[in-house]
């Protein structure tokens, strides 16, 4: 067995990049029509050919395609200017967006969840849903110049939403997702009125919904249980971990609740967040630059366990740098957390297959049973599993390379700029590489072979990477595809950030996979059991993820649209992709 000792960081070097292009897009006319009517069927059919017969005219003869519909012609939303045939393609998965949610307007509208296979809904609790799609939904139809279906959605949110609903709801989900979106559509809603207020209803809502989360704080360390009671304002603690609290969903609270106090000016949600609680205990129970995925929520340290960018540890580090761009860098404490950080991922985690010379991230597992404070003597076994949510790490080691966006200029990045810069470029070459499946796809988890790989890998598995437990009867889980976004949200950053083409064609050829083998015949999208079943089958989950609409399909957009169209420099987006603007805190920051 293996074993590794947890280094001190080091920073390596790398090579220099390349300047940003950007290209311009324009909204469509119109939008696709559901109907069991022969002939608007007939016409839905031809809208939706329409792009895909542009796409392809683009890409062959650009220059006929530009003549035939000129150039520079505005759109008729003033957010974007300008003309180009790429541009077309940015209008495909808007076209999506409308067949995924009339999909669910008429058979779920209301409801949290979404099964397009049966053609229904369900809630998360029995007394009624949150508004998990429709708020999670709201801010990527705004984005999209979508007005008709918006309308609906915040009319909904108007006069329907409720959280006097009995249940456990997952802290990390209801805030990222619903407190997220609400904040999100507030911000987004000044620019569509005319005087350039926003729209009250979505902060009123947020307020109710931020006050019922603060209840999960009320613990004897101030982290927040990961479940509440939204009615009874109670935390919930988890029975598959008792005493417990992951790292990542204690941590990835923060961008939503800042922003919460900097509207109302109520200290109480950023303090709770942040300043007085969660960040100052985490930082101060660190041990190394990496942090184990728990934490005991009654004595407020790390729990020696699993060191992992996958789940439990992924958006911490996400986080530490989208929280000190949110304040316009006003608390370089985050930095200097997250720049420790990613040395110490370059140090401890990164490895490279011996074939193809893939690199990837690995996860560590203490030889020890847990003992709370020790996670720096422990010894390590390092296990080269890569979850597909650490996919969002590419895009994210660009940002902060480039200092949000706001340092393009590649030859005056700093040595651990230059190699957090090259690492993110690997890792998304990487992720790309797991979507060589048979239905184009990447599976939940990916296995990476290293040159220490026992027997039967080396027997069984191909010469890079490979889905562990296939020999079984059914597909294991870490086979499904279920409408992630992380890969497509890296490429619509890298994209951002350097102009590299490579990026977008990246981004159709997974879109071009989720139309072929998620999309329902009947509306909407459902995952994939097994994205790379020998006998070539796709059998669908029944299940469309909120991350459909507010994640997949926006960074899609977003890959194809102008650089102005919500520029990195001033947004940050939360890790539901919910973008929330950069500002400079009237209240004083404290986390030094």
């Amino acid at each position: 067995m293996a074993k590794k000792r947890l280094q001190q960081v080091q920073k390596p070097k790398s090579e220099e990049p390349e300047k940003p292009a950007e290209e311009s897009i324009v909204e469509p006319a119109e939008e696709p029509i559901s109907s069991a009517e022969p002939s608007r069927a007939l016409r839905a059919l031809l809208l939706y050919s329409l792009p895909f017969l542009c796409v392809g005219v683009a890409y062959l003869a650009p220059d006929l395609l530009s003549a035939f519909l000129g150039a520079n012609q505005a759109g008729p939303s003033g957010l974007v200017s300008g003309f180009t045939p790429k541009a077309i393609v940015a209008d495909v998965p808007k076209q999506k967006q409308v067949y995924a949610w009339h999909a669910y307007e008429r058979d779920a509208f209301g409801h949290d969840e979404y099964h397009p296979l049966s053609q229904k809904g369900s809630n998360l609790s029995h007394s009624g849903g949150i508004g998990y799609m429709i708020v999670d939904s709201i801010d990527s139809m705004m984005i999209m110049g979508l007005d008709e279906e918006y309308e609906r959605a915040r009319n909904w949110i108007a006069t329907e939403l409720s959280f006097e609903r009995e249940g456990k709801h997952s802290t990390f989900e209801t805030t990222i997702r619903i407190l997220g979106g609400l904040l999100s559509a507030y911000h987004l809603s000044s620019f569509r009125s005319h005087t350039g207020e926003p729209d009250p209803i979505f902060l009123e809502k947020a307020v109710d919904l931020g006050d019922r989360l603060l209840s999960a704080f009320e613990t004897p360390s101030g982290l927040p249980l990961p479940m509440v009671n939204l009615a009874t304002r109670e935390g919930i603690p988890d029975p598959d971990n008792p005493g417990l609290v992951s790292t990542a969903e204690v941590s990835t609270l923060q961008l939503e609740l800042r922003y919460l106090s900097e509207l109302t000016g109520d200290e109480v949600y950023w303090k709770t967040g942040e300043k007085a609680r969660v960040m100052h205990l985490i930082r101060n129970s660190l041990k190394t630059p990496l942090a184990p995925v728990f934490l005991s929520y009654r004595h407020g340290h790390f729990v020696l366990s699993d060191i992992r960018l996958g789940s439990r540890g992924d958006s911490f580090y996400e986080y530490l740098l989208k929280q000190y761009l949110q304040t316009g860098r006003t608390e370089p404490a985050f930095k200097d957390m997250y720049d420790s950080a990613m040395a110490g991922i370059q140090e401890n985690l990164i490895q490279t297959t011996p074939s193809g010379r893939l690199v990837f991230t690995s996860e560590l597992q203490p030889l020890r049973g847990r003992d709370a404070g020790h996670e720096e003597n422990a010894d390590w076994r390092r296990v080269p599993k890569q979850d597909h949510l650490v996919c969002f790490l590419g895009g994210s080691l660009m940002l902060g390379a480039t200092d949000g966006g706001n340092q393009l200029d590649r030859r005056q990045f700093s040595d651990s700029d230059k190699a957090n810069w090259k690492l993110g470029e690997e890792l998304i070459k990487t992720c790309m590489a797991t979507h060589n499946t048979k239905t184009g796809l990447s599976p939940e988890i990916a296995m990476f072979r290293t040159p220490n790989d026992p027997e039967w890998v080396v027997q069984n598995a191909p010469s890079d990477w490979y889905i562990k437990g296939l020999k079984g009867h059914k597909p294991p889980l870490d086979a499904r595809y279920i409408l992630r976004p992380e890969t497509v949200e890296s490429l619509f950053i890298a994209y951002r950030l350097s102009g590299d083409q490579k990026y977008r064609n990246w981004g159709w050829q997974i879109f071009q996979a989720i139309e072929k083998h998620c999309k329902v015949p009947t509306g909407g999208y459902s995952g994939v059991v097994h994205v790379d079943d020998p006998e070539g089958e796709v059998e669908l989950d029944d299940r469309m993820e909120t991350f459909m609409m507010s994640e997949t399909l926006k960074y899609l957009y977003l890959l194809f649209s102008d650089g102005n169209v919500l520029p990195l420099t001033d947004i940050v987006f939360n890790t539901e992709a919910h973008p929330l603007p950069v500002f400079n805190p009237t209240m004083e920051p404290n986390f030094k």
